[in-house]
């Protein structure tokens, strides 16, 4: 069963989200990051609470082990994530996480996100996954839970990249982060490439103090090498020196200021009680197939 479209994620930027038909291919995928990064934290669980991590020969003749696991929807801010729950023989594993009979975890999606933002120390980790368990495990327990997520990570964050993207969409986005012992504002630096299938995909986020075209730079230079040889168009809201950071790593690609960003600063320029009507007839400019097929209203031309 196709599953239904949820309301736009909110942990995203509006202006970055309006760039694409729908929020749907950017909520699934968060739903996979999401499901990915919890099952990695249940696995983290189940190791402490058995004593021993999969496969070790510690579990020969321990008394318990695991039994495979069980299917749960759970509620998040996106709609119904699906998780694979582990198990064991003796049914006596309570994960804290998402506790037996509930269904709804809510409130980590920003704190899932800044874990998989390339910037973050194994310590700051730590201090975001002490956040959403609080004080209700074991200092070790936590460590093992640690230990599972960053080694899921940091595969997710090194991952080959396709060689060519049509396009890349790239914004930045602030968020609060726990880092040496105190929550603060940190930008997270997102890109979304449109492959040679068309499909879209986050190329990976990475951690920063401001939005900056210097540190652009070094998110350029990492997607490269990770394999990406060419991006034919990129999409920025045209902060000072980003293009040339753009052209410096990939010299053929074109760029272009995002639709979003395009109509805000045009905005800007129009009376309040105008900018209404304003944006109904720019849609049908923007829109236009091709600019043959551009009816430019009467308040545009």
């Amino acid at each position: 069963m196709e599953k239904q479209e949820h309301p736009v994620n909110q942990v995203l930027t509006p202006e970055f989200l309006k760039q694409f038909k729908d929020s749907k291919e950017l909520n699934n995928f968060m739903e996979q990051l999401y499901a990915q990064a919890m099952e990695q934290m249940l696995e983290g669980e189940m190791d402490s609470h058995l004593g021993y991590t999969k496969h070790s020969p510690e579990g020969i003749n321990s008394g318990n082990s695991r039994n495979g696991k069980g299917s749960k929807k759970v509620k998040t801010k996106l709609g119904e994530v699906e998780l694979a729950i582990p198990r064991d023989r003796n049914s006596t594993f309570e994960p804290v996480l998402i506790p037996k009979r509930s269904r709804t975890v809510e409130g980590i999606e920003e704190v899932v996100i800044s874990l998989y933002a390339r910037g973050m120390s194994v310590r700051d980790i730590e201090l975001q996954i002490r956040d959403i368990y609080g004080y209700t495990i074991s200092e070790s327990t936590i460590s093992n839970i640690t230990a599972k997520v960053q080694t899921h990570i940091s595969e997710w964050q090194s991952r080959p990249l396709a060689s060519v993207y049509f396009v890349v969409w790239m914004d930045g986005m602030v968020f609060k982060v726990r880092q040496n012992g105190k929550v603060i504002n940190k930008t997270i630096y997102l890109a979304v490439g449109l492959n040679s299938e068309g499909h879209k995909d986050v190329l990976g986020m990475w951690l920063g103090e401001s939005e900056s075209a210097s540190f652009w730079m070094s998110v350029l230079t990492d997607m490269r090498s990770r394999g990406v040889d060419d991006i034919l168009i990129t999409s920025t809201d045209n902060l000072k020196g980003f293009t040339e950071a753009i052209t410096s790593v990939f010299p053929q690609s074109i760029t272009q200021i995002c639709v979003v960003h395009q109509i805000r600063n045009a905005s800007r320029y129009v009376v309040w009680k105008d900018k209404k009507q304003f944006a109904a007839d720019l849609k049908k400019v923007y829109t236009a197939a091709n600019k043959d097929l551009v009816n430019i209203p009467e308040c545009l031309s």
